[in-house]
């Protein structure tokens, strides 16, 4: 089935349009990655399923045809926990999750961050600019992730590396501009083995983005709306979300307020004025140096929102790995993996790797 026939399937205006089943989801995605469609029949295709709304049978036939296609790392770690923040990154508040994870994995998590550089349309900040403003890449070979996270607890692994194919969707993503179903698929392509932390977009799309994670098969797992749909939690106000335990969904709230972790602002970031065209903030220097420094600060012991919203963040983390039972436990248990230097040697080691 071509994609030109599922586009009729989707096509506005017409009696007959539908939802995708499963297998024509896995179809049409399995087709856009072969590369032998067109950039109009994919941007076409990509615009209709967005302004229709997607389902969770949709996102499911996507996320596996894409991971058929990827090689996914750390299949067989037990005890993983994959961290997938938007890829296309932040532009109004830091990129923490390095923080976190490094604080998570000094408490005895293995945290396997997915992210990439320069993401279009929005081409943010990332973790992979923090790692760039650190000296400490991320890697672009899933052998490789495997071998940080085996021997530090820690690893950052570009997707498009584990699935080039991405990177030949970049032109279509920058002509398109608003944000398509590959920005929620890139996010998808853990190992199902792993529990994820997963950042959603505000809005009703919370519930059917941990029905996805349940139904991909992971053990674990939680879904959050941080700012801009990160998986940082607001220092400022309670933030949406639902955690898969034990089969089952519930709701998790992050009130600040509640951890002595509430801050009057968010965690800073300069703003330089709009990037040139075709740039984001993931292109700025200045600013990759910030993150980067702000990373610092906080394994530092420097107090603020920063350290809040790292606390907070890996708190999650340790509740998804089943280490914690509740997140006042994973902010203690955070706080002291930060003040003990346990996250900075993590650092030093994934230095010494590199």
């Amino acid at each position: 089935m071509s994609l030109r026939h599922l586009i009729r399937i989707l096509g506005p205006g017409r009696k007959d349009s539908r939802n995708l089943t499963y297998d024509e989801a896995y179809r049409a995605f399995d087709a856009i990655l072969s590369g032998a469609e067109s950039d109009i029949q994919i941007a076409t295709f990509l615009v209709l399923v967005r302004m229709k709304g997607l389902t969770v049978e949709e996102l499911m036939g996507f996320a596996r045809a894409a991971r058929a296609r990827a090689r996914i790392p750390c299949q067989d770690v037990p005890n993983l926990v994959c961290l997938c923040p938007p890829h296309d990154g932040m532009d109004h508040v830091p990129p923490l999750e390095v923080a976190a994870g490094l604080v998570a994995a000094g408490a005895g998590a293995r945290v396997l961050i997915l992210t990439d550089r320069c993401v279009p349309p929005k081409r943010g900040l990332t973790a992979a600019s923090v790692l760039d403003g650190l000296g400490v890449s991320m890697t672009f070979d899933p052998s490789e992730v495997e071998d940080w996270v085996g021997k530090t607890r820690f690893g950052v692994c570009s997707v498009s590396g584990m699935l080039p194919a991405l990177m030949q969707l970049r032109n279509v993503r920058s002509e398109v501009v608003i944000r398509t179903p590959l920005a929620t698929v890139e996010k998808l392509l853990a190992p199902t083995n792993a529990a994820v932390l997963l950042g959603a977009q505000g809005g009703p799309v919370l519930g059917t983005a941990v029905e996805v994670i349940h139904g991909l098969g992971h053990p674990r797992g939680i879904a959050i709306q941080g700012p801009e749909g990160g998986v940082i939690p607001s220092v400022k106000k309670r933030t949406r979300g639902i955690e898969l335990a034990e089969r089952h969904l519930v709701p998790l709230n992050v009130e600040p307020e509640d951890f002595g972790m509430m801050s009057a602002e968010e965690p800073d970031m300069p703003q330089f004025g709009p990037p040139p065209d075709g740039q984001g903030t993931g292109d700025n220097p200045e600013l990759v140096k910030f993150v980067a420094d702000t990373t610092q600060a906080v394994l530092a012991g420097q107090h603020g929102p920063a350290r809040n919203a790292t606390l907070l963040t890996a708190a999650l983390i340790l509740k998804a790995a089943g280490i914690v039972l509740t997140l006042a436990e994973g902010v203690d248990l955070a706080a002291r993996s930060l003040d003990s230097g346990a996250a900075s040697d993590v650092l030093a080691r994934l230095g010494d790797l590199g």
